[in-house]
């Protein structure tokens, strides 16, 4: 019996229309690179940049950090996929959840850089137009793990503890009994949420702090690796799931601690330098605020024009009064 307080998890994650199966996983995924790659354009937009380089430099982006994902998840926990008895080609099923977080920021960087080079852009730019967008696809991403009753803390009685049942990667359905109710394993830390809530919250803050401050080139990216770390790090100790260990901390933890100290250094050398230029050439560069004044001179030009227009009309059919 469920206890009164607790949180449910799927029973299914996956879906079939016709033979192409619907993952829940994916999804999430995609639901959460749409609404990054809308905000970023919105971003990258009032800083004096066109929608159309988002789309380009985030199609390398994207792809890039999906591979990096999916590849330091495989380097990082070889023993799921090329053990005695496991079955090597599983690691290319990336449709059954397994990305790293760090490979897909570290390639996806990469992608953006190649990106970026190719249409002139300043890669530190993009990057703090897109790092609000970029933690709050992977708050929403963690949705993902929550259908596939996945990455959960340990055992807990707290009232939002989480249900997991035992599901099935391939059918994407849980395990019933001989009676056919679904078999739940236990109640655990909700970490899949506390990860979201996390990520969700740091998105805000990034927006809210960026609309009252100027940051240096790259310090708006250089702060959301640093916050994400802090809470990857506190939330990494809560997990259950398995992970290789290194002088007796999770893996993901000394990578933590490393990428923030990193991001850290980052930050304290750029703390006074500008990140107004969004374009590599100088003469491309627009800031906001001129785009801003260059489109309401636009709009003052167009009203004067049409009010000349009307002023000649006027002017004509007086003339034919006259005569």
């Amino acid at each position: 019996m469920r206890p009164l307080a607790s949180l449910p998890s799927p029973t299914q994650s996956v879906w079939h229309l016709g033979p192409l199966p619907i993952r829940a996983y994916a999804l999430c995924i995609v639901f959460g690179i749409v609404v990054a790659l809308w905000l970023t354009a919105r971003r990258w937009r009032a800083a004096g940049g066109a929608d159309n380089e988002v789309w380009d430099v985030a199609g390398w982006a994207i792809v890039f950090g999906i591979v990096g994902g999916r590849l330091y998840h495989v380097v990082t926990d070889p023993e799921l996929y090329f053990e005695k008895g496991r079955h090597p080609v599983d690691a290319l099923k990336i449709w059954d959840g397994g990305l790293g977080i760090w490979g897909a920021i570290a390639l996806g960087v990469l992608g953006a850089y190649i990106g970026c080079r190719r249409k002139g852009m300043r890669l530190t730019a993009f990057a703090d137009a897109a790092a609000p967008g970029v933690v709050l696809a992977q708050g929403l991403g963690r949705w993902g793990n929550w259908f596939n009753n996945e990455l959960y803390g340990g055992p807990t009685s707290l009232p939002w503890k989480l249900e997991i049942h035992d599901i099935d990667v391939v059918t994407g359905k849980a395990a019933v009994d001989g009676a056919g109710h679904v078999i739940v394993l236990g109640y655990f830390q909700p970490t899949f949420l506390y990860e979201s809530l996390w990520d969700v919250a740091i998105a805000v803050v990034l927006i809210y702090l960026t609309r009252r401050f100027r940051f240096g080139r790259g310090n708006v990216f250089a702060l959301y690796v640093m916050s994400y770390t802090v809470g990857r790090g506190w939330i990494e100790a809560l997990r259950h799931d398995h992970a290789n260990h290194f002088l007796g901390l999770r893996l993901n933890d000394w990578t933590s601690i490393i990428v923030f100290l990193g991001a850290l250094a980052w930050f304290v050398v750029h703390r006074d330098q500008s990140g107004a230029q969004i374009y590599t050439d100088a003469r491309l560069a627009r800031p906001a605020e001129e785009t801003r004044r260059a489109g309401e001179a636009a709009a003052v030009d167009e009203a004067k024009s049409g009010a000349r227009s009307a002023d000649d009309d006027t002017s004509r059919e007086s003339s034919k009064g006259v005569r």
